[in-house]
């Protein structure tokens, strides 16, 4: 989360293509290195390395696949992206756990790792920087923010209300996402009596097929209302969050596995639609030479406080819940946390009102 802003500093001022590059090949490494680790420090050493290169990455990326599409494809161009952590959950789920179980996780780790470096030498030689192509241009456009301190352009962007506004909103949004949700096995297995092998199979198949059909859906339904108005790309995740409130707080309280796969996942779908839009909105409002400094703030507070504090409180809320409703406790505490999602869609209304006037070229 803290490694985002100085690497998306650069990645503003710089070219992004060896950035990526850069901490792919980084965390390539890193993840070696876990598998070569011998003590717990090492590991914890490497594990460290391994956020630091993935920090670098995404900030520079998403600037990088802006400026490759025109604005009325590039919520389509988010989505894509931003499922690809979808599949590679599903490759995970599926494919590490058999390498895990055959070759130890020593192995597995030294097997993942290599496709990472092959991928860095694909976009050294095969990514194209339109800024070289564009030189003069964006020669230009960094004279006039070349003096730009990282505190003013925090500043230039914190005054702008729609990304303000998505901002928090993202923040709590992850609170729920990146947060709560992490209890929704535990809360199967004891409320259900799910068991794990059940739970990890058919919860957590549900989950990334819906997260990538919310994905992909949210971001070709964008484009297409947002070419009728630009306030759309803040409206669609303010009323997928209020269509995902009831949903979400029915299912914690059912009692039957598969009716709560059934409202979890059309719930995952509408919650996963809102990323693609939330970005778009972002890189539509901060200004082309801040795109990776806005992204990077986003995912800062997503991390650190959203997806850190969200599974605190909602454990905090189990606890004390517990003495009263015993095994469905766990459930009254996500149902409660579900009701955040509901100040999410009121944060994108208000952001929605202000993003015409927040528009940067």
């Amino acid at each position: 989360a803290v490694m985002g802003i100085p690497f998306a500093r650069w990645a503003d001022r710089g070219n992004r293509k060896h950035i990526i590059t850069l901490a792919l090949t980084f965390w390539s490494l890193m993840t070696a290195l876990c598998g070569a680790a011998q003590t717990f420090w090492q590991l914890a050493f490497a594990r460290v390395g391994v956020g630091v290169g993935e920090a670098g990455s995404l900030p520079a990326s998403q600037s990088l696949l802006v400026d490759y599409f025109p604005a009325h494809q590039r919520a389509r161009a988010l989505a894509i992206f931003t499922s690809a952590g979808t599949v590679g959950y599903l490759l995970a789920f599926i494919g590490g756990s058999h390498l895990v179980a055959q070759y130890g996780w020593r192995l597995t780790l030294f097997a993942v790792a290599a496709p990472g470096l092959l991928i860095a030498m694909f976009t050294m030689w095969g990514l194209k920087e339109p800024r070289i192509a564009l030189k003069s241009q964006f020669a230009a456009a960094r004279a006039g923010q070349g003096t730009e301190s990282v505190t003013a352009t925090l500043r230039v962007l914190w005054h702008k209300r729609s990304y303000r506004y998505s901002a928090i909103a993202l923040t709590l949004w992850a609170f729920f996402a990146y947060g709560a949700l992490l209890f929704v096995p535990s809360h199967l297995m004891r409320a259900m009596n799910v068991d794990l092998k059940a739970v990890g199979t058919a919860y957590g198949g549900v989950s990334a097929i819906s997260a990538l059909i919310g994905t992909l859906g949210g971001g070709w339904l964008t484009d297409r209302l947002a070419r009728r108005d630009r306030r759309w790309l803040l409206r669609l995740p303010a009323w997928s969050m209020v269509l995902a409130t009831p949903l979400y707080v029915a299912a914690f309280m059912v009692q039957s596995f598969w009716l709560f796969l059934l409202m979890g996942a059309v719930a995952g779908c509408l919650v996963s639609a809102t990323l693609p839009a939330f970005f778009t909105a972002t890189h539509t409002v901060c200004g082309s030479n801040r795109r990776a400094m806005a992204v990077a703030v986003l995912l800062f507070f997503m991390s650190l406080i959203g997806a850190g504090l969200g599974p605190v409180v909602t454990g905090i809320v189990s606890d004390l819940l517990l003495p009263h409703f015993g095994a469905q406790a766990l459930g009254y505490s996500l149902a409660a946390m579900s009701l955040s999602m509901l100040v999410v869609a009121w944060l994108a209304f208000l952001a929605s009102k202000h993003l015409e006037c927040d528009v940067a070229a």
